[in-house]
């Protein structure tokens, strides 16, 4: 089993968690560090915990033990308040992009700038427009989330996530209803937010292409074992599957051709 420890100080760090739903376990003996500005995948099949330990990461759900550190800071046992502080450093892109439906885009980016900061309005809507042009969304500042397609709405999301300028990204399957067109440049656009404001970005998807184009490292979860398997770069683990598992996972899109031809 590879493992992704770094002579560098870590700005996330995830040891020896366990999550679950009340008596239900969904993974154990999770570890894995990230590193500033990368691009680290939680990646595995369907069922396998994976939007469930982004949860905990993003604040959303105590680990039934272990531990999760920003920077030198236990994340679960700071107080509320603390917590609170901490996640104002994380920026999360749901799967949905959860835009409120009753609120213009630029309102939507707006809010957390008015719950959040003590920035005036003229200042806030300064933000608003910059973080739109930021993912090419300029033009939408008026428009309401039922006029964009999935993946402007995907934009627009990742423009809120933006506004208080985290130092991470939470992505949770940003790719998932997207097609492969849409989808080429939504990875581009999260390689373009990593190499040119140096924002650090963790990734749930099991998109292949996706995942070969962007990440520099991760976690590959097993639903049977409920516990990771595998730790390193989405193309190391393709080139060298440590398992069955992984080099079935990280090859079927070659079986789904196989299939298709049958």
């Amino acid at each position: 089993m590879m493992s992704n420890i770094t002579t560098e100080q870590p700005l996330l760090s995830v040891k020896n968690l366990q999550i679950g739903y009340g008596p239900k376990l969904i993974q154990k003996n999770i570890n894995f560090t990230v590193k500033k500005g990368s691009i680290f995948a939680l990646m595995g099949g369907s069922g396998c915990g994976k939007s469930t330990l982004l949860k905990s990461m993003i604040g959303l759900l105590p680990p039934q033990k272990g531990n999760f550190f920003f920077k030198n800071e236990d994340y679960w046992q700071a107080s509320k308040n603390h917590r609170i502080k901490i996640a104002h450093k994380f920026g999360v892109l749901f799967q949905s992009a959860a835009l409120w439906s009753s609120m213009t885009v630029g309102e939507n980016i707006a809010l957390p700038l008015q719950l959040f900061t003590d920035l005036s309005p003229t200042m806030i809507q300064r933000l608003v427009e910059l973080k739109l042009g930021l993912v090419g969304m300029d033009h939408a500042i008026n428009l309401y989330p039922s006029e964009l397609s999935g993946g402007m709405k995907k934009r627009c999301g990742l423009a809120r996530a933006l506004a208080l300028d985290p130092e991470v990204l939470f992505f949770d399957e940003p790719s998932a209803g997207l097609d492969p067109i849409t989808s080429k440049r939504l990875d581009d656009l999260i390689l373009n937010l990593r190499n040119g404001l140096g924002t650090t970005i963790v990734i749930v998807s099991h998109e292949l292409p996706s995942l070969f184009t962007i990440a520099d490292d991760g976690i590959f979860m097993d639903a049977q074992t409920k516990t990771p398997i595998a730790y390193g770069s989405p193309k190391a683990l393709r080139d060298n599957p440590p398992c069955e598992q992984v080099n079935d996972f990280m090859h079927r899109q070659r079986f789904d051709q196989l299939k298709q031809k049958d």
